[in-house]
């Protein structure tokens, strides 16, 4: 399955030699490989957007595409319209932008942690774990895990230790 990102329009002239990395009106196209074989084509200048594509890049590894085998094709796309959104935006439009786009469920949220975290996009990793971060604010330890679906594996004995060696985080 493939997916184009920018406008047909924008990338219809190809380069043989190198398919991953065309131009075409002076933009440089590159090709992203998703875990489930789905393919990006996506302007180099949003692609830049992670430091891991970028170093890539830098070292002339794009020729066959650039395979991401740690983040599937659903979460890549949702990661490159971050990154295209960040590329063309103002930093005014994009807080209110930001607060919409990471309302996401609780799997997609830590899918893109993951995803930002191995791609090196720091505005992304942060925005994420600060949306997480907000998920426990205020809550209780029985809380947390029951939002997150943990399982206490502490003896009564070993929270109660817990609580009192660590009592200032409890006040």
């Amino acid at each position: 399955m493939s997916s184009k990102i920018d406008n047909p329009a924008e990338t219809t002239s190809s380069n043989t030699e190198n398919p991953a990395a065309t131009t075409s009106s002076d933009k440089k196209i590159i090709t992203l490989k998703s875990s489930d074989e789905e393919t990006f084509d996506i302007e180099e200048v949003v692609a830049l957007e992670s430091q891991t594509i970028k170093h890539m890049v830098e070292d002339d590894c794009v020729d066959n595409g650039i395979p991401l085998p740690n983040v599937t094709g659903a979460i890549l796309a949702k990661v490159i319209e971050y990154c295209k959104k960040h590329v063309e935006e103002g930093t005014a439009e994009l807080k209110t932008w930001d607060r919409k786009y990471i309302d996401v469920d609780q799997n997609v949220l830590f899918d893109l942690i993951l995803a930002a975290n191995y791609l090196n996009i720091k505005g992304l990793l942060d925005l994420a774990c600060q949306q997480a971060a907000d998920m426990i604010k205020g809550k209780t330890p029985e809380e947390i895990r029951k939002t997150f679906n943990i399982k206490n594996d502490f003896t009564p004995e070993e929270e109660e230790e817990v609580q009192r060696e660590n009592q200032w985080a409890f006040e």
